[in-house]
Formats: C-alpha cells, structure tokens, sequence
C-alpha cells in the first residue's frame, strides 16, 4: 500500500514547490501559453501570432477571437490547456496572490504565543497557590482535546 502511495506523495509535494514559487507559477503559465501556441499553429496550420492569441485566449476562457480548432488534435490541445489553467495553474496564482493580500499584522508571533501560554501557566500555579492558603479547591483543567472546526458562540462547529 504505501508503494502505491509513493506517485501520490511526489506529486503532491510537487505542487505544494509549485504553489509557494510566483516565479515558478508565472513562468509555466507563460510556458504553457508558448508551447499551446507553437504546437496549435502546427496542427492546424495558423501563424504563430494567431496560435499565440488563440492559446491566451482559450487559457483564460474567455473564448473570443473567431479561431478555435478544427483538428482532433487542436481539440484535445484546447482541452488540456483549458483543464489545466481553470483546474491548477490560474487556481494557485490567485490562491498565492491572495496569501500575500490578506495578512493579519495583528496576528501573534510563534514566540508570542509561547510567552501568552507561559503566563497562563504560571497565572494557574498561582491562583491554585491562593486558593489553597483560602482552603478553596480549584476545578481540574479539562483533557486537552485536539483542535478542530471554529465553534460559533453559541458552541457549535461552524462547519457542520
């Protein structure tokens, strides 16, 4: 089973490299517009400028512009430029763009956090510390559970 696996685990960390790279993301979408462009223009017999605007024009779907192909093969080219542009590469350039848009500047730090649950723990040591000088006995901290869905206010899973 994990022999079989393995395919899957190399190209899912090919495409995470792929995704974190603009560089990477830009240039194979330029490439693929290139390559679409130069093999549409041999199979169907259209100048290079012509199979040059008719890959920009199918990768974005717009789908205007009067050339389409008329071959079995400039038909399974269109396919696959259209499938990979709309399902991976246009996919993962907006998803990295907006990565880089949306940052939350109010966002704890890695060291922050650790410093935030250091002080929890020492504000319970404490609290513990006074309540038993009160002879007061301080509830049990619940069992960790893992983290899992947001839960709304009124205690539910958002995502449910």
């Amino acid at each position: 089973m994990e022999l079989l696996l393995l395919p899957f685990r190399w190209i899912y960390r090919a495409l995470v490299w792929f995704a974190n790279s603009p560089r990477t993301l830009i240039t194979s979408y330029l490439l693929m517009i290139v390559v679409a462009g130069v093999i549409y223009g041999e199979v169907e017999q259209r100048s290079p400028a012509d199979a040059v605007w008719w890959a920009v024009v199918t990768a974005s779907t717009v789908g205007y512009g009067g050339i389409s192909p008329t071959t079995w093969a400039g038909r399974t080219l269109a396919a696959l430029l259209i499938s990979t542009m709309v399902l991976l590469v246009i996919p993962l350039i907006t998803a990295h763009f907006a990565s880089r848009l949306i940052v939350d500047d109010n966002a704890f730090e890695h060291e922050e956090q650790e410093q935030l649950k250091a002080d929890v723990r020492r504000m319970r040591a404490l609290l513990e510390e006074l309540a038993s000088r009160q002879g007061i006995e301080v509830p049990a901290l619940p069992p960790r559970q893992p983290v899992s869905a947001p839960v709304s206010a009124a205690g539910h899973h958002k995502n449910r």
